[in-house]
Formats: C-alpha cells, structure tokens, sequence
C-alpha cells in the first residue's frame, strides 16, 4: 500500500514528499525498516527511527527523518492499518478428514481442517475458518467471517456471532458448576440445559471457558474481547465492548455491562454487578451481590481507588507505628522505675 493510499485509509494528513513509497508491513519505532511504517503517540517519545513513514498526532511539532500523516489518534490508525496490511489469508475447503453431519450446513468459502467434527443440524456462516482438531456438536449456529482456532469445543445448542475468533483450546457451552445438597448424599446437579450466545466481533483468548445458562442463556455482548484462561459461569451476562484480562474468573449469575475494563486474576463472586464504566484492577475481589458502580476499584473486598490509597497507606504505616509504640514503652518503662 503506499503511502498516499494510507493517508486517505486513516483520514491523515500527508507531510514529507514520497508519497509513492510502498509501505510492506508495521514495525516498532525502534526497529521498523525501509518499506515499514510506525507510529508516535508523543513528540517528546520520539526517537531515531529508518521507517519509510510514521503516524504521528496532529500538530506534531518535531523533526522527522522520513514521511509523516498527522491523525487525530496514532496508536488507533496504526492498529487499523496492522489489520489491512498482516490480513490472515483465508482458506476453503473441507479436508478429508473432517468428519461433517449431513443435516450440517456448510456456508460459501468455508475452510473446515483436519480431524474436525461438526454434528447434526448445525451451521457455518460464509468465509468461516475452522482449524484442525475442532469439535462442535449438534444445533451449532456460526456466523460469518469467524475464526475457531485449533482444538477448541463448542457443546451443542450455542449461537455464535459474525466476525467472531475463539482461539486454541477454547471452550464454549460446557456445563456450569452448579449443584443442591442432599444431606448425607452428597449433591445432585442442577439442571445445565441452558444456552451461550456469543454476539458479533467478540474474541476469546485461548484455554478460557464460557460456561451454558443453567435454564437460561450466558450472553456476551458485541465487541467484547476475553483474554486468555478466563473462566465465565453460567448465566453471566457481560455487555457489549467489555475488556476482560487473564485468569479471571466470574461466578453465576454476574452481569457486567456495556464498557467496563476488567483486569488479570481478579475473581468475581455470584450475583455481582459490574456497572457500565467501572474499572477493576487486577488480583481484585468482588464479594458475591456486591454492586461496583463506575469509576476504578481495587483490593480485597474491593473498593474505590481512593479508599483503597489510603488503606495502604495506613498499612504501611504499621512498622513506623510499632516502633514508635516500642519506644514509648521503653520511656514509661523509665519514668515508673524511676518513680519507685
């Protein structure tokens, strides 16, 4: 793509001449090369750099050594433009392997790998790809343009969106953990007949979990991104653009709404309420029923930011408190002997 045709891709203004250079790939700032393009969120970040052309913000006041297109947003345009230019190529076919019910129903440009399976009167949408190893079971809707990465599972009566990725390992549908007890019996499971609908544009890192609805459905919303080894109970509802880190794990019954930033290892008890524009930052817990209302949260239990400063404040505080309090008692210690 050349340069010229990126500045109109990302809506930029083209600074610096050469505007017919092809541009092959991104790069970092620090190791981008000839026919590569980087990106500047800052003038005072930038540094020596041998791309063929940078994005850079508006008004960009410094001295570049090659071709620049001021936007509005850097780091944006440059994570747009990665996905024109590093597009994945698509493959079609069914390879002989695949093991593919005959009421399944199988889209236009659809690539289908080794040792998959794909059961009784499900579907895949037009120009989806699915990768060796993938089992999907009966009454399965998949929509266009995904991408089921290799070995994961998808449990029967799901619905997935348009232009979703479930990466490698992945698992959607299983049942969740729900159990009654029956006194010196043990337990007996609570019906898992439930369903998962996964809505458009959503992507779900590698080895996480997306448990069934007990009765219901467990829903996530459009735009979410799950990261890797996530665990996700049955009946959770989580909204749409939801950002959700590694190795968090979210009981029944929880509902997250639209845009909430959720971070690593952070454990959510059942029947919480994340509300729309909250932050939770990693290693938090949300005790069960607790409602986290917008703004950023930390800690265990978990509380809002300026709280939880001056809790650890205070704990800080205990070793200059303890000793403080060792002297003082050293100093009445003295004034009683010297009292006797």
């Amino acid at each position: 793509m050349e340069i010229k045709e990126i500045a109109e891709l990302t809506g930029g203004k083209l600074f610096g001449g050469n505007d017919g250079i092809e541009i092959l790939r991104v790069g970092a700032l620090d190791t981008a090369r000839e026919n590569e393009i980087s990106f500047v969120e800052k003038a005072e970040t930038f540094q020596i750099t041998d791309a063929s052309c940078l994005l850079v913000p508006e008004n960009f006041d410094a001295k570049l050594p090659c071709s620049y297109i001021e936007v509005k947003a850097p780091k944006l345009a440059f994570a747009k433009l990665a996905e024109v230019l590093h597009q994945t190529a698509k493959k079609s076919g069914v390879h002989p392997t695949a093991q593919i019910h005959e009421s399944a129903v199988i889209g236009q440009g659809v690539y289908v790998g080794a040792f998959v399976g794909i059961g009784a009167n499900s579907v895949i949408g037009d120009g989806t790809q699915v990768f060796d190893g993938v089992k999907i079971a009966d009454r399965v809707n998949i929509g266009a343009d995904c991408w089921i990465y290799p070995n994961a599972v998808l449990y029967e009566n799901i619905s997935i969106g348009d232009r979703v990725k479930l990466h490698a390992g992945t698992v959607i549908g299983a049942d969740g953990f729900g159990f009654v007890r029956d006194g010196e019996h043990g337990y007996v499971k609570f019906p898992q007949i439930g369903t998962v609908t996964i809505e458009d544009d959503v992507e779900i890192g590698a080895n996480s979990c997306v448990d069934r609805g007990s009765l219901g459905a467990t829903r996530i919303g459009t735009g979410t991104k799950i990261d890797n080894q996530v665990q996700i109970a049955h009946n959770v509802q989580i909204g749409k653009r939801v950002i959700i880190a590694a190795q968090t794990g979210i009981s029944g019954s929880t509902v997250i709404e639209d845009d909430c930033v959720i971070g690593g290892q952070v454990g959510i008890g059942d029947h919480a309420t994340v509300k729309s524009g909250a932050v939770i930052g990693s290693q938090a817990g949300v005790l069960p029923r607790k409602i986290v209302r917008a703004g950023v949260w930390l800690g265990t239990p978990v509380q809002p930011l300026d709280e939880y400063k001056r809790q650890n404040a205070h704990v800080k505080g205990i070793v200059r408190l303890k000793e403080e309090i060792k002297e003082l008692k050293k100093r009445v210690e003295g004034v009683a002997r010297k009292q006797k």
